[in-house]
């Protein structure tokens, strides 16, 4: 297993203690929103908690023909188990949700990166959740709409004009 840190967390614990890894001056390695999440939570800004995954990690995945570099796989297994456990939230979970937001980010500004897809975590039975927890069908099946538009797009390459009629 290699000894790079490929993971870093950000946010507070259950008991509000903040675990934050990293700060501001650590661009180059987080990006610019990773960095910038550390320094708003670590200054106590009420940043719902998340992880990053380094720049390097990014840029050896893709050098590599899209294959994990070693024991990244295992960071980012280890870095949801804790922010599920630090929300009391799952992935999926069909009565109480966790959806997360996932975000590119370079050092720098740069256009044409990754969008984003807001939502993960939605699906099929956790929408059903989401609509009992905020007794607003409307709003759950607008994320849920949301959601697949945007993995659709940004992750499947789906041009978000697709129309099925000619």
């Amino acid at each position: 297993m290699s000894d790079c840190k490929r993971v870093y967390r950000f946010g507070t614990d259950a008991r509000g203690t903040c675990v934050t890894e990293g700060d501001k001056s650590m661009n180059f390695v987080l990006g610019g929103k990773g960095a910038n999440l550390a320094e708003m939570s670590r200054i106590g800004l009420p940043v719902p908690g998340g992880f990053t995954i380094t720049c390097q990690t990014c840029v050896e995945y893709s050098g590599a023909g899209n294959v994990w570099p070693e024991g990244a796989l295992d960071e980012i297994v280890a870095a949801e188990a804790d922010l599920e456990a630090r929300c009391g939230k799952k992935l999926g979970d069909a009565s109480d949700p966790l959806l997360v937001s996932v975000r590119s980010g370079a050092p720098f500004s740069m256009p044409g990166m990754m969008d984003t897809v807001l939502n993960l975590g939605f699906n099929d039975d956790s929408v059903q959740g989401l609509i009992a927890q905020t007794q607003n069908p409307r709003f759950a099946w607008d994320s849920y709409r949301r959601f697949i538009q945007m993995f659709s797009n940004v992750v499947m390459g789906v041009d978000a004009t697709y129309s099925r009629t000619p």
